[in-house]
């Protein structure tokens, strides 16, 4: 994957990740949280990918 399919990505599973948590919160439901958080962290790390991807001219 490209640098820009790995940004998007991140931004799907950073905004998926949001809802979860909030949800989560919201309904009293640790688990639910605690994978909303987990997604977050997934979208972060696509993002830094991306970025690294970027920087490297899709080479890697």
């Amino acid at each position: 994957m490209g640098e820009f399919t790995d940004k998007v990505s991140a931004a799907g599973n950073k905004i998926a990740g949001n809802v979860k948590e909030a949800v989560g919160k919201a309904t009293d439901n640790d688990r639910l949280e605690a994978e909303g958080k987990a997604q977050q962290l997934k979208g972060t790390g696509q993002d830094v990918k991306g970025s690294v991807k970027g920087a490297l001219g899709d080479k890697i």
